[in-house]
């Protein structure tokens, strides 16, 4: 299959929503170990705000296309594939490109999406629900006398990780904000919620476990909830720095973690929980598995056009969105 012109957005110099623009770009046939992918769905994530504001390196040279999270159809492969065929309905989290009508994909990134669940739906949780399993089921293994701390409780990884770990039998404590958040919050499994707005998380977090505060927490706020995060935590226990909307952790001294009750630290990432194609695909069929079987719901995802990825940016960062959000090509 030859190449093809094709929409897409692109960063041309990192900043803000503004420099996102809405091009035509050539997309190639697929090379060896490569699949080209028809786009119907693609995951918005905040990675995407890192990557265009410079918060984090560009993932590819200037101009690049943002997105790590799709869903569509196999076009065409390349030499060398046979994990997938032309016709295939496919989603992926992690190779960067996603904002586009069509593009490349490694082939050993690619995983099948079962028919029960539509493209929208599996655009919004590939890369948020690959989160949750790793954070819950590797990263700290969760199970019935778990205690933990979830921030961002009503958002995109906490909407699905809490009904999880809720699942797996832990006592879940989520923060949110403002009234609308934690009731959906309570509604996602959080045995308790602290809207972070009017409440002292640390004073709630005492309060509700009569001292004994979490094994576990998970941040994805990052600057606004550190280091007060680490005064939720038992000795020994760990400290989980998974996102950074609010903005970066700043580095502070090791010596903390041993003044706040001999801690455990850690900033993982999916790519090092999936690296194999093995472990991708046995984590994408845990997550199905607990979607189909309805252990974990999920919203229908908000959309925006392809073409309106600024304004779907805009309002992730502004945290007027509930859930989930998918462009659509």
């Amino acid at each position: 299959m030859s190449g093809s012109t094709i929409h897409a957005i692109r960063v041309h110099e990192q900043g803000g929503a503004d420099k996102l623009r809405f091009e035509e770009i050539e997309v190639g046939a697929p090379g060896k170990g490569e699949a080209r992918i028809r786009q119907t769905a693609v995951g918005l994530n905040f990675i995407d705000v890192y990557h265009r504001s410079g918060l984090y390196p560009p993932p590819q040279p200037l101009p690049f296309v943002p997105g790590s999270e799709g869903v569509g159809i196999v076009e065409a492969v390349g030499e060398g594939v046979s994990a997938v065929k032309v016709g295939d309905r496919v989603g992926y989290a992690g190779p960067t490109g996603a904002y586009a009508e069509a593009r490349l994909v490694p082939a050993d990134r690619l995983v099948p999406i079962p028919d029960a669940i539509d493209d929208a739906t599996a655009a919004s949780v590939l890369l948020k629900g690959l989160t949750a399993r790793y954070l819950l089921r590797q990263t700290y293994v969760v199970g019935p006398q778990t205690v933990l701390l979830f921030h961002a409780a009503a958002g995109g990884v906490g909407s699905i990780a809490c009904q999880w770990a809720s699942a797996l039998g832990a006592t879940v404590i989520g923060t949110a904000g403002g009234p609308e958040k934690v009731e959906r919050a309570r509604k996602l499994g959080c045995a308790h919620v602290i809207d972070y707005r009017s409440e002292d998380f640390v004073a709630r977090v005492g309060e509700i476990t009569k001292g004994e505060k979490c094994d576990v927490v998970y941040d994805s706020v990052g600057k606004d909830t550190f280091p007060a995060s680490l005064d939720c935590l038992k000795p020994r226990g760990l400290f989980v720095s998974f996102g950074n909307s609010s903005g970066a952790v700043e580095a502070f001294e090791i010596n903390l973690l041993q003044r706040k009750g001999s801690l455990y630290a850690t900033r993982p990432t999916l790519g090092n929980y999936v690296s194999k194609h093995a472990e991708l695909v046995e984590a994408a069929d845990d997550l199905f598995s607990m979607i189909t079987s309805g252990a974990i719901r999920v919203d229908a995802p908000q959309t925006f056009p392809l073409a309106d990825a600024g304004a779907a940016q805009t309002a992730l960062e502004q945290r007027r969105t509930h859930g989930s959000v998918v462009l659509i090509p």
